[in-house]
């Protein structure tokens, strides 16, 4: 058996080995490694795929969720919503532009932001949402739109692990997550569903003013060269990363398919155990499995993960302290059990491996090697 890895990188590269080489080596003969080709052409591609009108590249997510409030020339004393059962990056940007993150509470059973926790966090200096997707499931869409309505909100999803993810409506339609507020942002790290060999990120909107002025921000501010509108960044989408994702993009559903059988196969051989709660599917979205997050009793989940990687079977953490306990956000004022789901999350939450190569033989390992573990305690 092959060893088991967290992500599997070198054997999905190996599976489009001759489509990426040809790719890369067409960009390094043009030599075009800024803004070339590709990265016009992949932005239309993935624009078409995802169903939405504007397709900005940038040069990582932590940029795309910037350069996104950016755009939108919030007052300084804007507050904005985001949960706290979370990557760091959302809260990260919100800080740095002078804002003001205002934490929520996650959902146990899908560990997305607790919608009907919003209303009460909403003040006079409320000026937007940041839903995360997270793990690779929608957050509940309708009524987070509604309530933005309401209020007079901003809309910023974080897609960066829900690529591909679809959110579906009572009325039977759909649409892609990203694609669903005012603005989405993704991340192609290397290990997202849809990841290059670098760093890489782009923003979704369907606004053609929102969608000039990111641009224009992503690019220093100008419109025209060295003519400068608007403040801006240097944040760019290198040409040989756009080429690689646009072979990758061709490949994005069988990823996903690939994703959400391996996640069946754990989850049909997990369930029922006691003191083990396996991914509860939202009916409301797809699920694309960035992450497969597994519950386990807190008091156990070391000694979980040890048992497993003596086993060969590596785990991650996804994550082990909310963002409200964190050092860096004390500023804020909240102090532990502000937020019992999450910190309830944090303390039982345990990631198995997750990518586009496992095979039956490594799932069946890592599922026997499991319910060893849960069968001696």
């Amino acid at each position: 058996m092959k060893d088991i890895k967290m992500v599997d990188l070198h054997g999905q590269y190996l599976n489009i080995k001759n489509e990426v080489d040809e790719a890369m080596a067409k960009v390094i003969a043009d030599s075009s490694f800024i803004n070339g080709a590709d990265v016009k052409l992949f932005a239309e591609e993935l624009a078409a795929y995802i169903d939405v009108k504007h397709v900005i590249p940038c040069a990582n997510g932590t940029d795309a969720l910037q350069i996104a409030l950016m755009a939108l020339d919030l007052p300084q004393n804007a507050e904005i919503i985001v949960p706290t059962f979370n990557y760091v990056a959302t809260a990260e940007v919100i800080a740095l532009l002078g804002y003001k993150p205002v934490f929520i509470d996650s959902s146990i059973e899908d560990f997305n932001l607790l919608v009907g926790k919003i209303e009460e966090a909403i003040t006079e200096n409320t000026k937007a949402i940041m839903p995360v997707h997270l793990f690779g499931q929608c957050a509940d869409m309708l009524p987070i739109l509604r309530i933005a309505q309401k209020y007079n909100l901003f809309v910023i999803e974080d897609t960066a692990q829900a690529i591909g993810a679809e959110y579906t409506f009572p009325d039977g339609t759909s649409k892609f997550a990203g694609t669903i507020g005012h603005i989405g942002t993704t991340s192609f790290f290397p290990s997202k569903n849809l990841g290059c060999m670098g760093d890489g990120g782009a923003i979704f909107t369907n606004d053609d003013e929102l969608a000039l002025k990111m641009k224009t921000i992503a690019n220093h501010g100008q419109k025209v060269k060295y003519m400068y509108d608007e403040v801006g960044i240097n944040s760019r989408l290198d040409t040989i990363q756009a080429a690689l994702l646009r072979v990758k993009l061709r490949n994005l559903k069988t990823y996903t398919l690939n994703r959400q059988n391996a996640a069946r196969y754990y989850s049909e051989a997990l369930k029922g155990y006691q003191n083990l709660v396996t991914p509860i599917l939202n009916q409301k979205s797809t699920h694309v499995f960035h992450q497969y997050t597994l519950q386990i009793d807190a008091e156990w989940r070391n000694d979980f993960a040890q048992y497993l990687k003596n086993a060969g079977i590596p785990t991650m953490i996804y994550y082990p302290k909310a963002l409200h306990l964190h050092n860096a956000y004390q500023f804020l004022g909240y102090k532990s059990g502000d937020y019992v789901n999450a910190e309830y999350l944090s303390e039982r939450v345990i990631s198995l491996p997750m990518h586009t190569e496992l095979n039956s033989e490594q799932l069946s390992y890592i599922c026997e090697s499991i319910i060893s573990y849960l069968k001696s305690r």
